[in-house]
């Protein structure tokens, strides 16, 4: 008997806590990315595990994994491919490059530049490349897992709205508590455990609960809070731009997955709060009075969950 959507997460979510320790509302968060069909950002400064939660996405989910590490002279072929003259038979070939996998790690994403880094927006928009004129399909599943400094640091071109509005969710791991990293300093988490991972389901599995996830029923209430919701934010006094229609679609297949995992085949106003901030924040674009004064984009996102009205 085909287990069910929410044990299959289950068992997803423990395999990764076995290398990612101490982080169980951010494995929520990342698996329900995953099975939304989502890409995600990881903003966090280096050594908190980010590369080793990608590898460790991967294994889990048995797909094919590729790593490209962001550097100022890397161009968009580096990523995409190319096509190469082969003169034995008087004909280009096309290598496909490492954006042809499962679950990409696009590691420090942010100290590329912005030529390269558009290289990303057609796969992770749409599951192509378009390479010498002519489509290619990315193999399903295909997740983005991009990791970039924070923006203060040297050498880091900030992200275009276009390209953050593409992620599903941003959000940071951080440190782990003291009790876990003990654990890592003694070997029971981190990247020493990688090689004692297998497969828990193959890469048409998480398909299938992609799709499952999609089928999660939203009462009319209940959408008409999400809406609510974003368009609040395009009113805001402190915002130059609010959430696009694709925030809220990003927000919507988020919380269905996270309700997918819980064992429900409905969304409730509890599903969407809990989500907001990763899915939400990073699109938003701060007036200059505002950024000045130092307000957070995820505090705006609070500040809008509390004063819309709740669906009873």
């Amino acid at each position: 008997m085909l287990e069910t959507p929410a044990a299959s997460i289950a068992r997803l979510k423990a395999s990764l806590g076995r290398v990612i320790v101490g982080k169980e509302a951010e494995l929520d968060l990342i698996l329900a990315g995953a099975v939304a069909g989502g890409h995600v950002l990881l903003e966090d400064i280096p050594g908190v595990g980010k590369t080793t939660l990608a590898k460790a996405l991967a294994r889990v989910v048995g797909g094919s994994f590729s790593r490209i590490q962001f550097t100022p002279d890397l161009l968009p072929m580096d990523i995409t491919g190319s096509s190469i003259w082969n003169p034995r038979d008087a004909q280009f070939h096309f290598t496909p490059g490492p954006i042809f996998a499962n679950i990409l790690l696009a590691d420090e994403l942010n100290r590329a530049s912005p030529r390269t880094q558009s290289a990303l927006l057609e796969a992770m928009a749409e599951g192509q490349v378009t390479i010498d004129g002519q489509a290619r399909r990315l193999e399903p599943p295909f997740l983005v897992i991009a990791t970039e400094n924070p923006v203060e640091s040297h050498g880091t071109y900030p992200l275009p709205e276009a390209q953050l509005d593409r992620f599903t969710l941003q959000l940071a791991l951080g440190y782990p508590p003291v009790d876990e990293e003990k654990r890592i300093l003694s070997g029971e988490g981190g990247a020493g455990q990688l090689r004692e991972l297998s497969p828990v389901i193959e890469p048409g599995r998480l398909v299938a609960l992609q799709e499952a996830a999609s089928r999660v029923a939203v009462e009319a209430s209940v959408a008409d809070y999400l809406m609510r919701l974003v368009t609040a934010t395009r009113s805001h006094p402190s915002l130059r731009l609010g959430v696009s229609p694709r925030g809220g679609l990003a927000l919507l297949a988020v919380a269905r997955a996270l309700a997918l995992a819980q064992g429900r085949d409905y969304l409730t106003p509890d599903d969407l709060k809990r989500v907001a901030v990763p899915a939400l924040a990073h699109r938003l674009v701060l007036d200059a009075k505002a950024r000045y004064a130092g307000l957070r984009k995820e505090a705006v996102i609070a500040e809008v969950l509390g004063r819309v009205e709740v669906p009873r």
